[in-house]
């Protein structure tokens, strides 16, 4: 059980790194340069990893944006 856990854990931290990446993007338009990753197995794999961190942030702002407990101010 405590596999499944620390597993859990792990996901959960992978995908809050890849929304922080997305976030940052998004904000400053720096983004992890994957160009120069020679292999394109390993290219594809980081670009799946990051496009999560963005469907999480597209997700969270829909989301966000519907409920009563967020507002936007300018």
């Amino acid at each position: 059980m405590a596999f499944f856990g620390k597993l859990i854990h792990y996901s959960v931290d992978a995908v809050l790194l890849s929304s922080l990446l997305a976030s940052v993007r998004r904000n400053t338009g720096l983004q992890v340069k994957t160009d120069n990753i020679e292999s394109g197995e390993i290219r594809n794999a980081i670009n799946k990893y990051l496009n999560v961190g963005e469907w999480v942030i597209d997700q969270s702002t829909a989301f966000m944006s519907t409920s009563a407990y967020f507002e936007k101010k300018r």
